[in-house]
């Protein structure tokens, strides 16, 4: 017998030997207000067709957990993939990101016809018989070589590049009755645990939709991006051009040599479009209604310090003197911060900045005095005026940077001719391959980790433990002014997973396995194992990814 310690429960049962936690879970009485997707065993994700050999730690995760709803929304994208191959047999279908609160697909039926909404339909009508059907997802455990020649067989050229530049000698594959197909991680037992979803037609492809994280009895509402999606497009574009769609097409690359000149293009791409912005904000200047503000924010770990300093010397280039402070510097004082329903300190929260005041100070710049402006003292938690004085001179822009740089109510008293916005996103638009999309928040939790580790201000254990109220702060004052902006600046580029790899490896090598954060970990080395890893000598020290890696000149 083996002993099972519940963490939903707290207490600990005893099972036969090879127990699947599926025939566990009914045997602990918690309140299961969703049906069980997953589980974390020893802090790691498992399937609930897992079973366990040895005493373990098991906590069973729902669809409002991050990891379930990966395993839900996996699961959902094999039965789209599916049931596009059942009804137009030569399809080709891509999931290529997610956008606007679900998965944007490219779908090709193969007989040169364009997808119609009554294609759609039969999609979705065969989406809903295979749920119906409670079709059982089964794992194979092969040799490398078998799922290469398999995937070979189909037409599957992703998955082949996937799978030859990996270093492992077994891997895995799904199949949900005769159709296989690979996924990087757990999937559900069985199609009926897959439910509730969506199909539209969406900018030329179809939009999958998922319940959502907080009601999962209802679709998440659809959120129009259309800003978003045009700079996902113009990268895709870039991919196409470059040959490089997917990690397998990166990892081939690399392989033969091509890194440096990647990372020379990556770099090239983002100057040219750090020129443009900075030429249209110089015609801006020159308006009858002329801008004298640019406003710059974006999520945690996006770029936004170092983009501004670039963006600064390329209006250097314009003729423009540009002079710029930090939201952070206007901080209210440590105790006067809000706080956390737990009793922490909201950083993140609007009224941490003491908008009051530095709007005060942006008109009285505007109306041409000179002000001293203060600067935040992260260890004392004070403001402090430390004899940091700013004027507009004629020829001036003021450049103001920060997570809430954006937020209508900052500025509020200031005429909007004034202002230019820029959102910074990192858009990742390659993927693993074409039915495995990369979340759009590991590129910045990765960055993030390794800024926190480099500078000393936080263990990836602390970082890893404190991204989920990053992400919720972002999700209420960050994202929602997005598309409000003049221009969305992508930050992400082609090599970053592969320099990041080399590393972050050892970073996450820190955090021990007995601590709730290992299961994050263990994900995000699974991940980065799928990139050949790329030395950074080829990054400039002007790069963006130099603010994460180290090794800036700014």
């Amino acid at each position: 017998m083996i002993k099972i310690n519940c963490l939903n429960t707290g207490s600990s049962l005893l099972f036969q030997e090879g127990t699947t936690l599926l025939d566990m879970v009914d045997s602990f009485e918690f309140n299961k207000p969703q049906p069980i997707l997953a589980a974390k065993v020893n802090n790691v994700v498992q399937g609930l067709k897992y079973r366990a050999f040895n005493s373990r730690d098991v906590e069973f995760l729902d669809y409002t957990s991050y990891s379930g709803r990966s395993v839900y929304c996996r699961s959902l994208c094999f039965m789209l993939c599916k049931a596009a191959k059942d009804v137009f047999p030569n399809c080709r279908i891509v999931l290529r990101r997610p956008i606007s609160k679900g998965y944007y697909c490219a779908i090709d039926k193969g007989d040169g016809s364009v997808f119609t909404e009554a294609d759609l339909m039969k999609v979705d009508g065969r989406m809903k018989e295979i749920s119906e059907a409670d079709i059982p997802f089964r794992r194979h455990e092969v040799r490398l070589e078998e799922a290469i020649e398999l995937f070979s067989s189909l037409g599957y050229t992703d998955k082949v590049k996937l799978l030859q530049t990996s270093a492992d000698v077994y891997t895995y594959y799904y199949t949900l009755e005769d159709t296989p197909d690979y996924y990087y991680d757990a999937l559900v037992p069985s199609t009926g645990y897959v439910r509730l979803w969506g199909l539209s037609m969406f900018k030329g492809g179809i939009l999958l939709r998922v319940p959502d994280r907080h009601n999962p009895g209802q679709l998440a509402p659809c959120v129009e991006q259309p800003k978003t999606f045009e700079v996902f497009k113009e990268s895709l574009r870039w991919n196409g051009i470059m040959g490089l769609d997917n990690a397998g097409d990166v990892n081939m690359a690399c392989r033969r040599g091509e890194a440096p000149d990647l990372i020379k293009v990556a770099e090239a791409l983002q100057e040219k479009k750090i020129v443009q912005i900075a030429e249209e904000i110089d015609r801006r200047i020159h308006c009858d209604e002329p801008v004298r503000l640019v406003l710059i924010t974006g999520p945690s770990s996006s770029g936004k310090s170092t983009f501004c300093r670039r963006l600064s010397i390329q209006l250097k280039a314009c003729g423009i003197k540009p002079i710029s402070f930090s939201t952070d510097d206007y901080f209210v004082n440590r105790l006067d911060t809000p706080l956390l329903p737990d009793g922490s300190f909201d950083f993140d929260n609007f009224d941490t900045v003491d908008h009051e005041y530095l709007q005060n100070d942006v008109l009285r710049l505007l109306a041409g005095e000179s002000v001293e402006v203060p600067e935040y003292n992260f260890v004392t938690g004070m403001r402090e005026f430390n004899g940091k004085k700013l004027k507009l001179e004629p020829g001036t822009i003021l450049l103001i940077e920060g997570i809430h740089a954006l937020n209508p109510r900052l500025t509020d008293r200031i005429s909007e001719s004034s202002k230019f916005r820029i959102f910074i996103n990192t858009v990742t638009s390659v993927s693993l391959d074409n039915h495995n999309c990369i979340p759009t928040s590991d590129n910045r939790l990765l960055r993030r980790i390794l800024r926190d580790f480099n500078k000393g201000a936080f263990t990836a254990r602390e970082s890893i433990a404190n991204w989920p109220n990053v992400r919720r702060a972002e999700v209420k004052w960050i994202y929602p002014y997005q598309e409000n902006a003049d221009v969305i600046f992508n930050s992400s580029y082609i090599v970053e997973f592969p320099v990041i790899r080399a590393h972050a490896e050892s970073i996450l090598m820190t955090v021990p396995k007995n601590c709730p954060e290992y299961s994050e970990v263990h994900r995000l080395k699974k991940f980065l194992s799928y990139f050949v890893p790329v030395s950074d000598k080829d990054v400039p020290a002007t790069s963006l990814l130099r603010s994460f890696i180290g090794g800036g000149s700014w």
